[in-house]
């Protein structure tokens, strides 16, 4: 089978994300780095690291609104050029070696949440740039871009703070959303802009377009206990892994082989697209829980580096089917304000798994915590199956396989 290059727009996001996916791992590290170095405390860190979610939380509805009300690429270009204006002035900041918790935490703010502006703006962009055909071949391109970004980027980061000092980690980190807004505002393509009824009208909307598609509502109640029970599983498998499995060195070879799951998973999504993807995606999700409960038993570094590549793998095929069933079976009109909902259940769920992991692991150990963990995950990832819509669900361009005689599949 020949393949046809990818449209010229999408060619531009996608350049421009890459880039922009790995100047983003430099913020992280340059932050940490740039906090401690300055005399600061964990509880500082922790502070903006809290300061930086909230406003994402508090943004995301809204930002799925505007993002269906205006052209998504509009919405995008303005949340980069935000995102750079505060990343540089978070530069500046420590370049000059202030000591005012408040404008940190302000710019923190105002990078979170333009973040939340970008995030349903993104996912509403990218099915108006490839045929519907090719929308999955498309999300999978980007999810291997994002996970390439994600294993080089954090490396890089560290090697150039190292040299270069933290507030030139921010620079970069600034230049880097310039990029992307320049390649995204170089993007021309016509967008059906909602008709406008009020903020609160549109957000009982979006929900409602959530409600009204039981694959969609399932997905969601899913996803919501996945994540916390995840949250738990991201805090408990550091600690055991430097306690118990070997210490940091033990822990990049854990993250390695996780990182290059996930971009393998991105790779056979890529090459062997479903033609029914949450049929196919919800199980693969499932694999994250084979991982968790590897901490517990066997609980041996070989056992877990496997269990790793195999879990990210999977998470990232389902990444890329969700994205792909979003697209395909939601109306672009209320497309970002669908998407904000489904980012929100991430943004509340993970943070609330990861306050209650050590309380817990205190009470009854991590053992018994990160195995329960991995039971949560296991159920949220197949009780979505039980729904017919997520088995029935075709991926546009796919043909669907014939239903037995006397038995008609729902649209």
């Amino acid at each position: 089978m020949t393949s046809t290059p990818a449209p010229a727009g999408f060619r531009l996001l996608a350049t421009g994300q890459g880039l922009s996916w790995f100047g983003d791992a430099f913020g992280p590290i340059a932050l940490a780095v740039a906090v401690v170095a300055g005399g600061g405390s964990a509880t500082e860190l922790g502070l903006v690291l809290a300061v930086t979610m909230a406003a994402r939380l508090a943004c995301t509805l809204v930002g799925g609104v505007w993002a269906d009300r205006v052209a998504p690429a509009r919405i995008m270009v303005v949340s980069d050029l935000v995102r750079a204006a505060s990343t540089l002035g978070t530069a500046a900041y420590f370049a000059t070696g202030q000591d005012r918790p408040l404008a940190l935490c302000a710019l923190a703010a105002a990078t979170g949440g333009a973040a939340a502006f970008f995030g349903p703006a993104f996912t509403s962009l990218r099915p108006l740039l490839v045929p519907a055909s090719r929308r999955h071949a498309a999300n999978a391109t980007l999810n291997i871009l994002q996970n390439g970004a994600f294993i080089a980027g954090p490396a890089s980061a560290g090697v150039f703070v190292a040299w270069a000092g933290a507030p030139w980690a921010f620079v970069l980190n600034a230049v880097s959303f310039l990029v992307s807004a320049a390649t995204v505002a170089a993007i021309r393509v016509d967008a059906l802009r909602a008709d406008r009824t009020g903020m609160l009208a549109e957000l009982r909307e979006g929900w409602r377009e959530v409600t009204s598609r039981s694959w969609l509502l399932a997905g969601l109640l899913a996803a919501t206990a996945y994540h916390a029970a995840f949250g738990a599983v991201v805090v408990l498998v550091d600690v055991i892994a430097v306690r118990d499995l070997g210490g940091p060195t033990s822990l990049g070879w854990i993250s390695a082989a996780s990182g290059a799951g996930g971009l393998l998973g991105g790779v056979v999504a890529l090459r062997l697209p479903p033609s029914r993807p949450l049929l196919v995606g919800w199980p693969c999700v499932a694999l994250m829980a084979v991982y968790a409960a590897a901490f517990a038993w066997p609980g041996t570094l070989p056992a877990v580096v496997v269990a790793g590549a195999v879990g990210f793998g999977g998470l990232m095929y389902f990444s890329v089917c969700w994205d792909t069933a979003l697209q395909d079976g939601v109306p672009h009109r209320v497309l970002a304000r669908v998407a904000s909902w489904d980012i929100l259940t991430s943004f509340v769920a993970i943070p609330a798994g990861n306050a209650l992991a050590g309380p817990l692991a205190h009470a009854v150990g991590a053992g018994r915590v990160i195995l329960t963990a991995a039971v949560v995950m296991a159920l949220a990832s197949f009780a979505p199956m039980l729904v017919r819509g997520s088995r029935d669900l075709v991926r546009a361009g796919a043909e669907p396989a014939p239903a037995p005689v006397g038995v008609a599949i729902s649209p």
